[in-house]
């Protein structure tokens, strides 16, 4: 077979690693971009911080207030265009895009805040965790050599919540396997059983069910209402959990304050054992991505940035290439391509965060002149129906990138600290043809069921038609959404004696 040469005209996307950078850059939350120019700066020896930075905020983006600006400098990367940011990269390789020239004109600055802004330091005290308070427990029990690694092994199978789930014969299977431990279902729950004597009470059950039993069983006074509240547990889990009270009450031949006792009882007790010494330790504070402040009626924004660094490429870094490169020596050009990758990523990075920061400040300013009426009233009843091509198309960004600029991040406002995805809804028409926000349904719904008689509580059907009886032409499943989307339970799971 003859070999044929020919031609092939073919059309394909790439995108630069500067639009690379900058995209991952701006999914990223505060405290998680914190972390990522940490890792920047331990392994680019090139990019240093600064301390001596004493440009603002004002002085370093001034140009976002500019006119088209903003969407200038993003634009400036590529002449590829928004199409290209949907397209996965695989083979980007920094040496392909490595200029011949000298770096001599890298003037690359950020700096994130100014003379008088404040640096705050989170302060984490570190102590035994979870498991090892177990572990403390565990040795403190008169168990022989195999018990003892049984019931370590049970430790590392208890999850978050404080259970252990796993099949107890798997487990066997897995101390047979791991540590050459040859025992049985029967051993395994002996173990267990002085797990679940440990603190916190019910750390250790396999379901709820005996997790809230043994809390009962742990109380030392056993007065009338904790012994009826654990023969519910034992005998009439089911009837309790989906509320079906009519059924206890018969049952058990009581009446309804006995049952209210009863409910009390068991409401008091913690379902969620594994969280309950830990819950102060294991909880972030949310940092805020966005601050928007009210001073006479008028919505002001910042970026959050205070505990950013301010970065800039190392001089050192940019004297040695000039002195590589006027070196004839071939080992040391191989070292001036390193050095130039190493400036040129830096460069690339801190570029990046210029580029976040005023794509960040164009969505959310865009934002903020949509939702007006919300920032500077607090009243959720003003949030104009929202979606992200919206906003897309207001500041001429790519649908993508205001989706990456709105994910994870948080907004402070003088009425609390919210999801910047919250304020973005869909829209519904009312019976005089108004476009309404979903989240003002919602906030009407939330209201209907939090002043309903918890003894008959609304269903569905009930609170579409109360709905519909103020103007919302809503349907029953569209209810149903939003009422799973607040987290409230059915109308029987409301129900209260």
């Amino acid at each position: 077979m003859a070999l044929k040469h020919y031609q092939n005209l073919k059309l394909s996307q790439k995108l630069l690693p500067q639009q690379i950078l900058l995209m991952k850059l701006l999914q990223l939350p505060t405290m998680a971009l914190e972390e990522r120019i940490k890792e920047e700066l331990e392994v680019n020896p090139a990019l240093e911080e600064d301390p001596e930075a004493s440009l603002t905020d004002e002085d370093l983006y001034s140009n976002e207030n500019e006119e088209g600006a903003v969407e200038e400098d993003f634009q400036e990367e590529s002449d590829y265009g928004d199409e290209e940011m949907k397209s996965p990269v695989n083979d980007v390789e920094i040496e392909d895009y490595m200029d011949a020239e000298e770096l001599d004109s890298y003037k690359y600055e950020v700096a994130n805040k100014g003379l008088d802004d404040d640096s705050r330091e989170y302060v984490l005290a570190a102590g035994p965790g979870f498991q090892e308070l177990l572990e403390q427990q565990l040795g403190l029990k008169e168990l022989n050599e195999n018990e003892y690694t049984i019931g370590k092994y049970l430790i590392g199978c208890i999850d978050e919540d404080g259970y252990v789930r796993r099949d107890l014969e798997l487990i066997v299977d897995d101390l047979a396997f791991n540590y050459n431990i040859t025992t049985t279902a029967q051993e395994i729950a002996a173990v267990l059983k002085v797990i679940q004597s440990f603190d916190p009470a019910g750390v250790g059950a396999r379901n709820l069910q005996e997790c809230l039993l043994i809390q009962l069983e742990r109380k030392p006074n056993k007065t009338k209402e904790v012994v009826l509240a654990m023969d519910v547990l034992r005998d009439h889990m089911e009837e309790f959990s989906k509320k079906h009270y009519d059924k206890i009450l018969k049952r058990l031949a009581i009446d309804n304050e006995a049952l209210k006792d009863i409910i009390s009882e068991i409401t008091h007790l913690n379902p969620r054992p594994g969280n309950s010494d830990n819950k102060e330790g294991t909880f972030s504070p949310v940092v805020p991505d966005f601050i928007v402040a009210v001073n006479d009626g008028k919505p002001e924004l910042s970026i959050n940035g205070r505990n950013l660094p301010d970065l800039k490429i190392s001089k050192d870094y940019q004297e040695m290439l000039k002195e590589y490169n006027r070196s004839k020596d071939k080992t040391n050009r191989e070292a001036s391509g390193f050095i130039k990758s190493k400036i040129e990523s830096a460069g690339w990075f801190i570029e990046a965060l210029q580029q976040r920061y005023s794509t960040m400040s164009l969505v959310m300013q865009c934002v903020l002149e949509y939702q007006h009426d919300y920032f500077a009233s607090g009243d959720e009843s003003k949030l104009r129906p929202m979606i992200l091509k919206d906003i897309a198309n207001r500041v001429g960004l790519d649908l993508s990138t205001v989706s990456r600029t709105s994910n994870s991040k948080y907004v402070q406002t003088p009425y609390g600290t919210f999801l910047l995805k919250t304020f973005f809804s869909e829209s519904m028409s009312t019976d005089s043809g108004e476009e309404v926000s979903s989240r003002e349904i919602k906030k009407i719904l939330k209201d209907l069921v939090g002043s309903e008689d918890k003894r008959h509580p609304l269903t569905d059907d009930e609170l579409c038609a109360q709905l519909n009886q103020k103007g919302y032409n809503i349907a029953r499943r569209t209810v149903a959404k939003y009422r799973e989307q607040l987290e409230i339970p059915v109308g029987r799971m409301r129900r209260e004696i």
